[in-house]
């Protein structure tokens, strides 16, 4: 592949960290079929290694929300939304701002949360937005157009570009002859959150903690107990999982190597039975925001795909990954209910599914209220 063969398009995506270098490297890798599965001793996570949420109405809850607070109320506490993806199973959408309740999208549900939130606690929570090169001039003029902005800061950057390739290794384009560009996954935010300026920014102001989760996950509040759970567990990272329904797939902690980890689905080898492992990553972590303002060799995997009925290359790397490298903890949180932590929302019918489970969640801004098991704030 010859970079001086790019055609002009490609001046366009530099704001949004395309590096040619980078570009280079994975078309020599485009070729090769690597095995992704990790070597090494892997074990389940031990129970004892999975904390639990305490119930809704106990002591133990009402305790660490009151602490949880007191963090916010010092300025500690920030949220990072996940934003860069087009919602290809909605229509190839921004999924951002898909309506949700009447004409209220993920987005501005999951800002008003947090501003529901800071009112209470008397302090602002800082909203970082992580983009991408398909989604961020959309979300930066659905805030203005929503006032998103006006009871709380929100920021949005942009996570890093690619192009992508033939198997051949060579530049891919599409029918119509132009270059293809993706986003190279979420495992971009240290890189990306870390050049934006806006890391700096919080941790100057003050802040040590922030809270990542998926625009589509409505379940995903901000909730104070897991925040002072957090500091209490005295992990770098903690990262919210839930109990296995049938067909559940995807990344799951497990013990590497004597380093408990988020090991994704793709890379747990074959022999390995998946079923040992009850819980799986539902991608909510909470950081020390230190743990993000520092280079990760991160890796990148190589994903077979297909545009205009074409196979592709691409390389993408995953932020579950920080937890090789940073010491992590692990808690169990609720799927169903009041206290419910993760509702999926990958497709339309996903959406009309739980619609009512959303309403409720929305309604009762469970941040600010200190609900008792099977309440909801009606």
């Amino acid at each position: 592949m010859m970079l001086s063969d790019l055609d002009s398009a490609v001046a366009a995506l530099t704001p949004f960290g395309f590096d040619p270098t980078v570009q280079q490297r994975f078309s020599a890798s485009a070729v090769a079929v690597s095995d992704n599965a990790v070597r090494g001793a892997l074990t389940p996570l031990p129970d004892d290694a999975l904390a639990k949420l305490p119930a809704l109405g106990t002591p133990e809850r009402e305790r660490l929300r009151e602490a949880g607070l007191a963090l916010i109320r010092a300025g500690r506490v920030g949220v990072i939304i996940l934003a860069g993806g087009m919602a290809t199973r909605f229509g190839g959408v921004v999924k951002a701002v898909v309506p949700v309740l009447g004409d209220r999208t993920f987005l501005e549900l999951r800002k008003a949360d947090v501003d529901a939130v800071a009112r209470h606690a008397g302090a602002a929570i800082p909203t970082f937005v992580m983009s991408s090169f398909a989604t961020h001039d959309r979300l930066l003029g659905h805030i203005e157009e929503r006032a998103l902005h006006a009871h709380g800061p929100i920021d949005v950057f942009p996570q890093r570009v690619a192009l992508r390739l033939t198997p051949a290794g060579e530049l891919f384009r599409d029918r119509a002859g132009t270059l293809s560009p993706y986003a190279t996954g979420h495992g971009d935010l240290p890189d990306a959150l870390r050049g934006s300026g806006f890391l700096r920014r919080f941790r100057e102001a003050g802040g040590t903690t922030l809270l990542m989760s998926n625009v589509d996950n409505l379940g995903a509040t901000v909730d104070p107990a897991l925040v002072a759970l957090h500091h209490e567990l005295g992990g770098a990272i903690t990262v919210e999982t839930v109990r296995k329904d049938p067909g559940d797939a995807g990344g799951a902690p497990a013990v590497l190597d004597g380093v408990p980890q988020i090991i994704e689905g793709f890379r747990f080898p074959k022999p390995f039975d998946q079923g040992t492992i009850g819980v799986f990553n539902t991608n909510t972590l909470i950081f020390d925001a230190a743990t993000l303002d520092r280079a990760y060799e991160l890796p990148y995997y190589r994903v077979e795909k297909k545009v205009d009925g074409a196979p592709v290359i691409q390389f993408e790397r995953l932020v579950g990954e920080l937890t090789a490298f940073a010491p992590s903890r692990f808690v169990e949180v609720p799927r169903t209910g009041a206290d419910c932590r993760f509702i999926a929302i990958k497709e339309p019918a996903d959406l009309d599914r739980h619609r009512p489970l959303i309403e409720r969640v929305a309604r009762a801004e469970r941040g600010v209220r200190a609900l008792m098991p099977g309440e909801w704030a009606d």
